[in-house]
């Protein structure tokens, strides 16, 4: 198992999730679309999250505006899926040459509100719609362990699976993000581990729990 990491939802039932990856799967693939804005599995579903409302909504807007532009640009000959988390955007996916991987990243470059880019675009052919389902199901493979793990809280990491690399993303201590690679290693169908995630330390992120309510 390869581990690269790069540094710059709460607890659901664990069938939900596997469920909603399939859904999901069903959904992509009767679209056919040749770009996926949000590729992500389950981004927003739930509503607590370590980035502010007004974050989440603006990378909503930026995976929108940047899947469109590609489309504009490049057609159907690509397949490229957008990410982004606190204006963090990965590009994932399949063009048949480098120039049209440098353009993608120009392109996404170019959105308002962008702040980084990392283009994992493959030159390669693009990949079949069982290998998107594959991915698609890996993807909610992983949301289930993560929820299944007692001492992470899934909706600190937002995933997303590209021909069997799980990149991840989220806002989430060094103790969360070695738990996390250990977690995600382990799941059928994970050949890489991406970690492109934001260190916070413990205060930090006991500074962005919620209160605990008093008890009565």
């Amino acid at each position: 198992m390869t581990v690269l990491s790069i540094s710059i939802f709460q607890r659901l039932a664990r069938p939900l999730a596997l469920g909603l990856a399939c859904a999901v799967s069903a959904a992509t693939l009767s679209a056919c679309f040749p770009l996926v804005a949000g590729g992500a599995l389950m981004s927003g579903f739930v509503a607590s999250d370590r980035r502010t409302s007004g974050a989440q909504l603006e990378d909503q807007g930026i995976e929108l505006r940047t899947a469109t532009r590609l489309r504009e640009s490049l057609g159907e000959r690509v397949h490229i899926n957008v990410t982004s988390y606190n204006r963090q955007v990965i590009l994932t996916g399949e063009v048949p040459n480098a120039q049209d991987k440098a353009k993608a990243e120009e392109i996404a470059k170019g959105v308002d509100n962008v702040g980084s880019t990392l283009n994992e675009l493959a030159i390669m052919v693009n990949s079949t719609l069982t290998d998107r389902s594959n991915d698609l199901i890996t993807s909610g493979r992983i949301k289930a362990s993560l929820l299944d793990a007692r001492d992470l809280f899934a909706n600190a990491f937002k995933v997303t699976t590209e021909r069997g690399v799980a990149y991840v993303m989220g806002r989430v201590t060094a103790r969360e993000a070695k738990r996390a690679t250990e977690v995600i290693s382990g799941v059928p169908g994970v050949k890489k581990v991406v970690r492109v995630f934001e260190i916070i330390s413990e205060d930090e992120l006991a500074r962005l729990q919620p209160p605990v309510p008093p008890k009565n």
